[in-house]
């Protein structure tokens, strides 16, 4: 069997090459291997994904985090090794700028690919957060925090996806950094061709440091004007204050608010208060103000036990498990959707699949006209009938609800059958209509903190295409 070596440089330029359909392809991927781990087994003998959790290393020497993050599914398993520098090192000691490889293997254990990991990394993150960009309803400004890949990224996938409407990026960093610089270079160095092809050759982009005078004016103004805000630094403290999107004139816009910089339960970069809103409850009898955006009473995360463990703003918002739902639950909302329609149809009186718990509580505006499809798609491999235990993941008790997601939550096996074992039960029209009207031009935010699944799903794909293209160096017979 042959190994695929693939340098940063390879891969930076093969996915600075995707066509809109080929990230869209990307996307769609990602969506199913997201969707098959929030809803399947995380059994290694009868699942098809299994997500360990990462450990790391580090070096008062060197000032230096080594992170070591497995996965598996049926593609096969990797491992990604990566360094970084410590939120905790010493000040004085060079910066460490991410770094490190992939290596994916087959089903049965030999070496297929061995990638960089720094590009392929931020364009992993990215993309998962792009899995709710292509969903909004309006995309024309960015406000972005930060200046690295991880920046560059969310921004180079935005214009991908969303360029042809696409007006002002707004980048807010610390100063006018060499990672500021390599950003603008390699933005401003785009051919003319992609960009009339993806439809931002009028876009204007924009620096913002503090060092600037009407720096806390500006800051406001982009906050408040931007459909879509990525937060991409190591923060340890919050990048804005919350009452400029908390107070009643933050509120009357909605937005995708997306967090990725933060890595460890010491960092954070959103204020508490902008959590805490987002997930308040609301006593029986309250009155929605109508010129505020819709809240969906949670806050959607890559994976709810990373997010417990290591977001640094979920712990210090002191939110709950069932306060959080994981990205790949939603990805499968379009085909329950048509799953209730055919279980209405037949009026089956068979065992029904197993839909565990609601959101404690999805506090939406008054449902639309349409009804749109989320996500757009039907991507994943796990059918209805499914059931999902771990033992790693926390319980989500408590069912206050107002709406009822009919989704596989993972459960704690702490939980009892009957907790386990939901009837389902279809969902209305309008419950649709309110939870698409979110997804679409309400406040979502998400928190992410990586997965290795993300590496392993993203790291076959780019060897495909690296093939195809004839990219990279092969190693033939490399495990014969």
């Amino acid at each position: 069997m042959s190994l695929t070596i693939l340098s940063d440089e390879q891969i930076r330029g093969l996915l600075e090459g995707l066509t809109h359909e080929e990230a869209e392809g990307f996307i769609e991927t990602l969506k199913g291997a997201l969707h098959e781990y929030s809803t399947g087994t995380q059994s290694i003998a009868d699942g098809v994904v299994h997500q360990p959790e990462r450990t790391s290393v580090q070096s008062g020497t060197t000032g230096a985090t080594t992170l070591f993050m497995p996965s598996y599914s049926a593609l096969g398993h990797a491992v990604k090794v990566v360094t970084v520098s410590s939120p905790s090192a010493d000040p004085t000691l060079p910066a460490i700028r991410p770094t490190g490889s992939v290596t994916l293997y087959s089903p049965t254990g030999p070496p297929i690919g061995f990638l960089h990991a720094q590009t392929l990394t931020a364009f992993r993150t990215a993309l998962a957060s792009s899995c709710l960009l292509v969903k909004r309803s309006t995309v024309r400004t960015l406000t972005v925090f930060g200046s690295g890949l991880q920046a560059y990224w969310h921004v180079r996938l935005a214009l991908m996806l969303r360029g042809d409407t696409i007006r002002h990026v707004y980048i807010i960093n610390r100063r006018f950094s060499d990672s500021a610089r390599e950003t603008f270079r390699k933005i401003y160095g785009i051919s003319q061709e992609v960009k009339q092809r993806e439809g931002w050759e009028q876009a204007q982009f924009s620096l913002l440091t503090p060092g600037y005078g009407e720096f806390d004016r500006l800051q406001k103004e982009h906050l408040r004007s931007a459909d879509v805000i990525y937060c991409c630094t190591p923060s340890t403290e919050d990048l804005f204050d919350a009452s400029i999107l908390t107070n009643h004139e933050g509120r009357r816009k909605g937005r995708l608010i997306v967090a990725v910089g933060s890595y460890t339960n010491k960092m954070r970069e959103l204020p508490k208060e902008l959590l805490l809103q987002a997930t308040r409850t609301h006593a029986p009898g309250h009155i929605h103000y109508h010129k505020h955006a819709a809240e969906g009473g949670v806050i959607v995360v890559d994976t709810l036990d990373g997010a417990l463990k290591e977001a640094g703003e979920i712990i210090d918002a002191g939110l709950e498990p069932k306060q959080l739902v994981e990205l790949g639950e939603l990805v499968m909302i379009d085909r329950l959707a048509k799953e209730e329609e055919e279980y209405i149809a037949t009026q089956s009186s068979t065992e029904t699949s197993s839909f565990s718990e609601s959101f404690d509580k999805l506090d939406l505006a008054s449902p639309s006209s349409a009804k749109p499809t989320i996500y757009g798609s039907e991507s994943g491999t796990t059918g209805s009938g499914s059931k999902r235990s771990s033992s790693r993941s926390p319980s989500r008790r408590g069912s206050s609800s107002t709406l009822s997601l009919p989704f596989h939550r993972r459960s704690s096996s702490q939980l009892a059958p009957d907790d386990q074992q939901q009837q389902h039960k279809p969902q209305t029209p309008a419950y649709e209509n309110r939870l698409s009207r979110w997804l679409s031009v309400g406040n979502v935010i998400y928190k992410s903190v990586g997965l290795g699944l993300m590496d392993l799903v993203v790291g076959f794909e780019v060897v495909r295409l690296a093939k195809e293209s004839g990219l990279g160096s092969t190693i033939e017979g490399f495990s014969s």
